[in-house]
Order: C-alpha cells, then sequence, then structure tokens
C-alpha cells in the first residue's frame, strides 16, 4: 500500500526510474543522496521521506544494482559505493510498517550480505590494478563501501552476527595488502566496540579462523598500522571476553605467542597496548592455577558428558536390535505371504485355463459325433 502525502521528489524519481532504460538507472538513484542531505538530520520529514523511498521500492532497486556488473554501470565504482551510502542511510532509522518481517529477515541480511560481496569484488579489481590512481579510486571506493556497512551495522545491531560469520568477511580479512588489510582490520574493531558479544554467537571454527588471522597479522605483517591494529583488536577481545583470553593462554595454537610479542622493541607506537596485552596474557601464579583447573573440570565435564551419551546409546543398542530384527521378520513374513498368495493365484489361473481347454475339447469331441450320427 502507498503512502498518502508522498514527497513529490520521490514521486517523480521513482516515476523517472519506472520509465528509463536499465543502464540510467544508476545515476538517476544517486539522486535520493540530494534529497536525503538535504533533510535535516533525525527530523519527521527524514523519516517519512525513507519511508517513501521504502514503500516506492527505490530501496530494492539499489539492491538490484549492487548486483550487477561495474563495467556496466555510468561511473563504475564511484557510482557503486555511492549507491551503497544512500542504501546504508535509508535503511537506518526506517520505519518499515507492515512490511517490517520482511524488511528485517530478509531486505537487511541481502544488504548486508551485498556490501561484503562487492568489498571483495573491489578487492580483487584494487590488488590487478595496475595504475596508481585507479588504485587510489578503487581504494577511496572500497573505503566508502566499509564506511557504509559500518553505518548499517550501528543502526541495525542485529546484522553483526551475521557479518561476523559471513565467508565473504574472513576472506576480506585474509588479504595480504596493507591498505585493504588495515581498512577491514579497522572496520572489526569498530564492529567489537558496538557490539562484542556477538563475536562469541558465532561458530567456534569461524572465531578462531578470526584470531588465527589477528594474530598472524599481528606476528608476521611488516606494517606498523596493520601491526597496531591487530594489537588493540586482540586486546578489545581479551578485555571483552574472559573465554578468548583463557583460549589464548592454554590453547596449544597460540602457544608462544606471549614469548613472541616480548621481542618486539620497546618503544614503537603501540608499545603501550603491546604491553596491555602481554600482561593479559601473563597469568599470576595463582591465575594460571585457576585456569588450569578450569581447563581439567572442562575436559572432565566433556568427558563425563560423552561417557553418559556412550552408556545410553549402548543401553538403547539391545532393544534397537530387537526392533530391528522384529521389524526384518515382520517385513519377510508379509513378503512370504505375498508370494504364496501370487504362487496360488498363478495355480488357480492355471487350473482354470485347463479347465476351460478340456471343456472346449469335450464339445468340439460332441459336434463331431453328431456330425457322424446326421452324416453317416
Amino acid at each position: 500500500m502507498k503512502p498518502t502525502g508522498t514527497d513529490p521528489r520521490i514521486l517523480s524519481l521513482a516515476a523517472e526510474v519506472a520509465k528509463s532504460p536499465e543502464q540510467n538507472v544508476p545515476v538517476i538513484l544517486l539522486k535520493l543522496k540530494e534529497i536525503i542531505n538535504n533533510t535535516p538530520l533525525g527530523s519527521s520529514e527524514l523519516k517519512k521521506i525513507k519511508q517513501d523511498i521504502y514503500c516506492y521500492d527505490l530501496i530494492q532497486y539499489c539492491l538490484l544494482v549492487l548486483s550487477q556488473d561495474c563495467s556496466r554501470i555510468q561511473g563504475g565504482w564511484t557510482t557503486i559505493s555511492q549507491l551503497t551510502q544512500i542504501l546504508s542511510h535509508c535503511c537506518v532509522g526506517l520505519e518499515p510498517g507492515e512490511d517490517a518481517e520482511e524488511f528485517y529477515n530478509e531486505l537487511l541480511p541481502s544488504a548486508a550480505e551485498n556490501f561484503l560481496v562487492l568489498g571483495r569484488r573491489l578487492q580483487t579489481c584494487f590488488i590487478n590494478a595496475a595504475k596508481g590512481e585507479e588504485k587510489d579510486e578503487l581504494l577511496h571506493s572500497f573505503q566508502i563501501v566499509t564506511d557504509s556497512l559500518f553505518w548499517l551495522l550501528g543502526g541495525h545491531v542485529q546484522l553483526i552476527h551475521n557479518v561476523l560469520q559471513s565467508d565473504h568477511f574472513l576472506h576480506l580479512l585474509q588479504t595480504d595488502n596493507v591498505q585493504i588489510g588495515s581498512t577491514v582490520m579497522t572496520l572489526l574493531q569498530s564492529i567489537l566496540q558496538i557490539n562484542s558479544g556477538d563475536l562469541l554467537r558465532i561458530e567456534g571454527k569461524t572465531l578462531h579462523s578470526i584470531l588465527d588471522e589477528v594474530v598472524f597479522k599481528l606476528l608476521s605483517t611488516p606494517s606498523p598500522v596493520i601491526r597496531s591494529t591487530a594489537t588493540k583488536l586482540l586486546l578489545l577481545m581479551t578485555e571483552s571476553h574472559q573465554e578468548i583470553l583463557i583460549l589464548l593462554r592454554l590453547s596449544a595454537c597460540y602457544k608462544g605467542l606471549r614469548s613472541l610479542l616480548n621481542k618486539y622493541e620497546p618503544g614503537t607506537e603501540f608499545s603501550q597496548e603491546l604491553e596491555q596485552l602481554i600482561a593479559l596474557l601473563t597469568p599470576t601464579v595463582y591465575q594460571e592455577v585457576e585456569e588450569q583447573k578450569l581447563h581439567q573440570a572442562a575436559c572432565l565435564i566433556q568427558a563425563y558428558w560423552k561417557g553418559f551419551q556412550t552408556r545410553k546409546r549402548l543401553k538403547k543398542l539391545p532393544s534397537a536390535v530387537i526392533t530391528l530384527q522384529r521389524s526384518f521378520r515382520s517385513k519377510r513374513t508379509k513378503m512370504l505371504l505375498k508370494i504364496n498368495k501370487q504362487k496360488e493365484e498363478e495355480h488357480r489361473r492355471l487350473q482354470l485355463q485347463l479347465q476351460r481347454q478340456r471343456a472346449m475339447r469335450l464339445s468340439r469331441e460332441l459336434r463331431l459325433r453328431m456330425l457322424e450320427i446326421v452324416h453317416p
């Protein structure tokens, strides 16, 4: 249902989009930016404009454009990156009304996923670009896309779990390029500052992959910017979640991390954060004993639970075998009965056929005798 009192600019823009050829739609949609920027931030007028934009499917048009081939769009990556800004600003603060379920469950996750896919495409283009100017333009577009994603996540924190769980985000994080890597790690740091609780709600494999990548960048990257961001990230993770701190201390994957960090020369730009991280990773004797006890207790609980589950399965095994045997015997009996029934029916059919043949033979013999009597 279209809203009443729609802004004439939105009506005009929607009509223009509907009538224009597909290749002209992205440039037309850029006019939304001017409309949004000229409206006071946080005003009821801006909320109404966002509702109008959503009701006339202009947000959906933006999403469709983001999935198109960049080479076919006028303005290329510049146009696409600006559309991500428009899309994120339209989605934040929007009250969808009757279509709330579709908006929150379909459109928003799709928008976040599209931003990540765009980021990967830009990353590939940036790495393959030869000219410096082209690289600068692509990097700028990439930063706009990540900023738009952060703006979207800031307005809809429930999407943070989707982003952290996404393979596209992990691939972006695993880049070897310093500029892209720095941007993505800064994005991750900003996301965790909004809501770090989602970090523990993602799958364990994904969490370990993120931790592995951050630790790898801290230890192996020569760039001080990357190392500084990685240090701040690890510090944020360990300070926010005791589970991650214990994991970094006790897990065999990160054995020797503290000693490697101690090798960094003091006086670096991030030496203060590094010292804090080393201090966190260096437990006191009491803490170490307590953590070992917790670790052993967790292992013991897991062992008891696995033993209980195994005994439970073994206990159910005889009854399961009996049930299986009973089912097999019942099925076999039914099959035998069916086969016997088919044999009996076949036997009856043959007997009936023989009786008919005998009757026909007797009938013919009788007619022959009658003919012999009539014509001696």
